[in-house]
């Protein structure tokens, strides 16, 4: 499956994607403001976007994943892959946590408001607090992350169900040998053709920035963004710290220029911070990261895995959106009240996979043990939630594809003169 960018090099920069995006958030931006009744009955067109790229992610993860595992040199691969990822990602989240911990503790965005939490009206997130109720234990996730049956992962789309199931066919497939050839080779040829698709899918790109932008606008206004402009602030000088200090370290010691990578992935990451999904970059991702050299076992595992275990944007949101309201409605916690809260999130972040608003309904989990931070004061932030689900979404992405093409390298699965032809043509 190869990458399709360097034709997309060729085209004159008004019909790149970049541009046309980019007159798209302008557009959507400015009827969001000046029309924002209309502005707000636009996110269908985002939405509709986002639902037809994810009605390919199962096949694209099982295609990718198990050709990969299936042309593997043994099956000792597969394990050695799995556990270091799991590894990379605890470490990597554990950092993200921490660190929005220490800004929310440093510059304390809330402590000036001053808010009664009997004033707020819970009935807001009533819906997000439900979910989190709902949400299952680090147990119980592990236990579904086996589908009823193999087909069933598939049909329901579940990332996690599907990488279990690729793995397991894959690993057969690698022990059966020279007789799978066929059944590899049209497995790979299916999943040709689900990129195609996602190529077709992709041209509409656009047209979602456009109705996503005018509807998180139109939806929310200015204002609200204002109000609460300090945590936005915070939060995305908070990603921008991590990025460059954290992920740039792990690229350096992984062989390759954080800044070429991202300008190599650039149309992703602001097709993904525009439409507040990490999930519309994936497709793309993948390609591009077979197209940076690194093989598809790696990246078929790593980058899934990824998106369960390794929410880095996620991670700084939920310590400094936890201490703002902690902050906000007067409630003091205490250092070892703190560290509670970041184990709390390593653990029931795992259990909100693929439900919307994943991080909200975690940070709504997590305040509902933690009785001396108000859940009310969930609402302070809803208004401006969506304006930091976008950097949420774009920082998930890049963490994901940092990691694959780090554990490529130490894994020795990454071709680093096809990777810097790639990165250096970015």
């Amino acid at each position: 499956m190869q990458s399709s960018v360097p034709q997309a090099m060729k085209k004159p920069f008004w019909q790149t994607m970049l541009f046309q995006m980019f007159v798209a958030m302008l557009l959507g931006s400015a009827v969001g403001i000046f029309f924002p009744a209309f502005g707000a009955l636009l996110n269908p067109l985002a939405t509709a976007f986002i639902k037809s790229i994810r009605m390919l992610i199962a096949l694209i993860i099982f295609c990718t994943l198990t050709v990969g595992i299936a042309k593997m040199g043994n099956s000792k691969e597969i394990g050695r892959i799995a556990l270091r990822s799991v590894i990379y990602f605890e470490v990597v989240s554990t950092i993200a946590l921490l660190l929005g911990l220490t800004i929310g503790n440093l510059l304390q965005p809330g402590a000036a408001m001053h808010v009664n939490p009997a004033s707020l009206d819970s009935s807001l997130i009533s819906t997000y607090v439900a979910t989190a109720a709902q949400s299952h234990s680090p147990i119980d996730f592990f236990l579904n992350i086996i589908p009823k049956t193999a087909v069933d992962a598939l049909v329901q789309n579940n990332p996690l169900q599907v990488l279990f199931i690729s793995v397991l066919f894959g690993a057969a497939f690698l022990q059966m040998g020279e007789r799978t050839q066929g059944i590899v080779n049209g497995i790979n040829l299916l999943g040709e053709a689900v990129f195609i698709i996602v190529s077709y899918i992709m041209k509409a790109a656009p047209l979602a920035v456009f109705g996503a932008m005018s509807f998180a606008i139109g939806k929310f206004g200015l204002a609200a963004f204002a109000s609460l402009g300090k945590l936005v602030g915070l939060y995305y000088l908070s990603c921008i710290l991590f990025s460059v200090v954290i992920f740039g370290a792990i690229a350096q010691l992984s062989g390759f220029s954080l800044r070429r990578f991202v300008h190599y992935l650039w149309d992703e990451i602001v097709l993904v911070f525009a439409t507040a999904s990490s999930e519309v970059g994936l497709p793309r991702m993948i390609e591009k990261l077979e197209g940076a050299g690194c093989s598809a076992s790696v990246v078929g595992f790593t980058v899934p895995t990824g998106y369960s275990f390794n929410m880095d944007g996620g991670a700084i949101y939920m310590t400094l959106a936890a201490l703002f309201i902690a902050q906000a409605t007067g409630a003091h916690i205490s250092l070892f009240q703190e560290l509670e809260l970041v184990g709390i999130f390593l653990l029931t972040s795992k259990g909100v996979v693929g439900v919307p608003g994943g991080s909200f309904v975690t940070l709504a989990g997590a305040l509902t043990m933690m009785p001396d931070i108000p859940v009310a004061g969930m609402t302070l932030i809803l208004g401006v939630d969506r304006c930091m689900d976008s950097m949420r979404a774009a920082v998930n992405m890049l963490g994901n594809a940092v990691a694959g093409m780090a554990i490529a390298k130490w894994e020795n699965e990454r071709d680093d003169v096809r990777m810097r032809e790639a990165l250096g043509g970015a």
